[in-house]
């Protein structure tokens, strides 16, 4: 199978550094996993910057982008970042993450292009079929664009993080960023027992690890996730989880987290408590991570994917 993948999302930005956000690494551990499940098959990386035909360049999704997918014999292609080509000259896998793009209190912090014109990509069927990493969002999307069950497929995501051996040291972690994180009920939760540390996905994989192994609790209290990896990647690091009830988060953590409502900051702050002060509490969770983190693999992910491509292209007969 020649598969068609929008690498746009790791494209080279200022430094000359790839972007480190939860698109890009989505996009490149799936590319990585996808060639090492399935060596038979062609991954060809398409991306609309600094295009080979550059006479499309600025209509890279509906002239560029299809016909370098005709002129290269793609049988699918898979769009991880919201989008997919306007032609449909082959059949077509969409990503939607979670629905962020089309909530008023997210819209600020996500692209206008993309709340334009994938409800209609996938609306008209540019779109055979749709991925998302959760059940929880398979709902919102079923629900959001009114689309037939038999349309949209769930592929969780995988930890590509390992543990670096080094011990626990007195902080807590938050990972991400934006109005939708609930930072501040984190500092709050932290602030009279334990330092709080915030990062962004735009660290190196090799300092994420080191930062999920030395910390002692993983802060999630996000208002809303579409997957939550921070989560499950705390967790494949010996690292307990307080997160919030979002329906993706309690999901993914199955059972293995202590869950508290965003909006309760005495719950929050009780359960930190809890957890820092109790060594024995804090090791079930952390054991009840680690096997709940064993699940969840870059393999898997490409293996459904690949079903999933193989689904669209039955379709497409």
């Amino acid at each position: 199978m020649i598969i068609g993948l929008d690498t746009t999302p790791l494209a080279q930005v200022a430094g000359g550094l790839p972007p480190r956000g939860g698109i890009a690494r989505y996009t490149e551990r799936l590319r990585d996993a996808l060639r090492r499940e399935f060596p038979g098959d062609t991954v060809m990386e398409l991306t609309d910057q600094g295009a080979a035909l550059g006479l499309f360049r600025r209509r890279w999704w509906s002239i560029g982008l299809p016909l370098a997918l005709r002129q290269r014999g793609a049988h699918v292609f898979h769009g991880p970042d919201f989008s997919v080509p306007y032609l449909p000259v082959c059949p077509s896998v969409v990503t939607i993450h979670d629905t962020s793009p089309w909530r008023t209190e997210y819209q600020a912090a996500t692209s206008p292009r993309v709340r334009r014109r994938t409800p209609w990509l996938v609306s008209l069927g540019m779109a055979a079929l749709v991925v998302t990493p959760t059940e929880a969002v398979r709902r919102e999307v079923l629900e959001r664009f009114r689309l037939h069950e038999s349309r949209v497929r769930v592929t969780p995501l995988g930890v590509s993080v390992q543990p670096t051996g080094e011990a626990k040291e007195d902080f807590a972690l938050v990972v991400g960023s934006g109005l939708r994180k609930n930072i501040e009920r984190a500092r709050e939760a932290a602030e009279a027992l334990a330092p709080l540390r915030v990062v962004n996905h735009d660290v190196s994989d090799h300092e994420l690890a080191s930062l999920y192994t030395r910390a002692r609790v993983l802060l999630l209290p996000s208002h809303y996730e579409g997957f939550g990896l921070p989560a499950i990647e705390a967790m494949a690091c010996g690292t307990p989880v307080i997160a919030s009830t979002d329906a993706a988060l309690r999901e993914v953590c199955g059972g293995a987290a202590l869950h508290v409502d965003a909006s309760d900051a005495p719950g929050w702050r009780e359960a930190f408590t809890a957890v820092w002060r109790q060594p024995d509490r804090a090791r079930a969770m952390a054991e009840a991570g680690l096997r709940r983190a064993a699940t969840f693999t870059w393999e898997r992910t490409a293996r459904d994917t690949h079903a999933v491509y193989e689904e669209a292209v039955r379709l497409h007969a």
